[in-house]
């Protein structure tokens, strides 16, 4: 049982194990439909499929575009799904695992070991010869039980407190500094954040890096991680761990919730202070 990533030639190798099961986490921002679309294309044979604005979030409002879900909610969901705890649980996108990393670490948040990130996604299954299918798998209900969560969190209070949090922004580089910002209505970042955007924790060919340079001055830091909302973040907390380091915790309101209390104040450019 893996519980960071598996490549295509594994996934494989178990296909037709009924304790093997994937996800199909595809998702686009700007276009709420593309993922259910997608998947009714074509997907890995055995595959469900897991929406993010349903399935993997609340609904948008004061804690941000993608609040947690309720845990019992994403219970009955995992149920529904299938899944039990001799599950071994496998995500996958079309998008570098951005949103593949945010069911990773949703199942570890309900206690959920045994679950990973398909390397390179539905390119990598492609590249290596997988099929897909556009039949809906036919799923029994089972009684899948959460136990300890295998994640941390923090809230924007607790930022706040903090005297010196080492908070890493995962959004692009032009978002964190505020030269542009396609989604939220103020651009910047946390005061005091550090830029590692996401999209540089794979290589040329979409597969994670091991080499945990970027990390480094990380070392002994108690890290937080943020994005726009929640997502993308667990895709540095995937990269650290793989990069041997502690697992950081997460912010799950990120920027799209800090933006709801004026007095935190931002920060754009490299540090240069303002108020929303």
């Amino acid at each position: 049982m893996s519980g960071t990533l598996i490549d295509a030639r594994t996934l494989a190798m178990h296909a037709g194990d009924p304790r093997w099961i994937c996800f199909d986490c595809r998702h686009s921002l700007a276009d709420a439909e593309y993922g259910s679309a997608a998947y009714a294309g074509g997907h890995i044979p055995g595959a469900r499929f897991a929406d993010l604005d349903r399935d993997l979030a609340a609904p948008p409002g004061v804690r941000g575009r993608h609040p947690l879900p309720d845990r019992d909610q994403l219970v009955a969901r995992f149920r529904a799904w299938g899944a039990t705890t001799d599950s071994q649980l496998i995500a996958y996108d079309d998008a570098g695992g951005m949103f593949a990393c945010r069911f990773w670490w949703l199942a570890r948040w309900l206690g959920h070991a045994a679950v990973a990130v398909l390397d390179g996604g539905l390119a990598a299954w492609l590249e290596y010869g997988g099929a897909l299918t556009s039949k809906v798998p036919e799923v029994q209900a089972t009684n899948f039980a959460p136990r300890t969560p295998l994640t941390r969190t923090v809230d924007a209070d607790a930022i706040v407190r903090s005297r010196d949090p080492t908070l890493i922004d995962a959004r692009a580089s032009e978002r964190y500094a505020g030269e542009e910002e396609p989604i939220d209505p103020v651009a910047g970042h946390i005061p005091g954040a550090l830029s590692l955007p996401c999209s540089e924790n794979l290589d040329e060919r979409g597969r994670f890096r091991r080499d945990g340079d970027r990390f480094a001055a990380l070392a002994e830091a108690d890290v937080v991680s943020y994005c726009g909302s929640g997502v993308t973040a667990t895709h540095n907390i995937l990269a650290m761990l793989l990069a041997g380091h502690e697992e950081p915790a997460l912010y799950p309101g990120s920027w799209s919730e800090w933006l709801q209390e004026p007095s935190r104040g931002v920060e754009v450019g490299n540090g240069t202070a303002s108020a929303p």
